[in-house]
């Protein structure tokens, strides 16, 4: 199953503020801390606390924060499926880092051990 136009523009379009508090929210009530959560993030994308609070602050969309970002060069081990689509099947670019993104999230979720999580080989 690989995404559309339309949902790849959705994606880009869809600001990192409206998205974080989801985040932290699945995370917290599944017991994980905020903390745990910037850790991911920042493994992923590089950016630091205060730079996470800025993009926040600036309403951020994803396709600017994913061209911000550093990605991490580990980020293509990120497998799986997550909001119903393969990660190795998506062919855009923005889409699949979004997805990165969520996987982690999930996986921190689900109690998943966080030197799994962070697949530093």
């Amino acid at each position: 199953m690989n995404t559309t136009p339309e949902h790849d523009e959705r994606m880009a379009n869809l600001t990192f503020a409206s998205v974080y508090p989801h985040y932290l929210a699945k995370v917290e009530k599944k017991g994980r801390t905020k903390e745990e959560l910037h850790q991911v993030i920042t493994w992923l994308t590089g950016f630091n606390n205060q730079e996470l609070q800025e993009l926040i602050d600036e309403k951020t969309t994803f396709a600017d924060f994913f061209t911000r970002a550093n990605l991490n060069q580990n980020a293509h081990l990120i497998t799986g499926v997550i909001c119903g689509y393969r990660i190795e099947e998506i062919e855009n670019p923005l889409t699949k880092q979004v997805r990165y993104l969520d996987k982690l999230v999930d996986e921190l979720a689900k109690g998943k051990k966080m030197e799994k999580i962070l697949r530093d080989v």
